[in-house]
């Protein structure tokens, strides 16, 4: 019983709520275009902005890394981006190039 019980929290943990599940990725688009984040995107890629997210080398590997980078970028925005913006910025990037589960 002992064992039954240790394997069912174990499969238990390892189950994960779907990244970004309350952002909304058609608003990430929108604040995607307004602040033209494929400006800055294009200028260092040297061309198709988006390259940056599908690149071997690419920084981001997991959920956290996007997150952390979304912070970084919107250190560019003149706005203010609130949590939502960040959640919903991310959930754009995750469902069109990352697809992080």
């Amino acid at each position: 019983m002992k064992i039954f019980f240790a394997i069912f929290l174990l499969l238990c943990g390892t189950v994960q709520a779907k990244p970004f599940a309350d952002g909304q990725p058609e608003a990430g688009k929108k604040l995607f275009d307004k602040h033209q984040c494929n400006s800055c995107h294009s200028a260092k890629m040297g061309g198709d902005g988006n390259v940056i997210f599908t690149r071997p080398s690419h920084k981001v590997k997991d959920s956290l890394q996007l997150e952390a980078q979304i912070n970084a970028c919107s250190l560019n925005v003149s706005d203010a981006l609130s949590a939502q913006d960040k959640l919903d910025l991310a959930a754009y990037l995750n469902k069109h190039f990352y697809k992080f589960k």
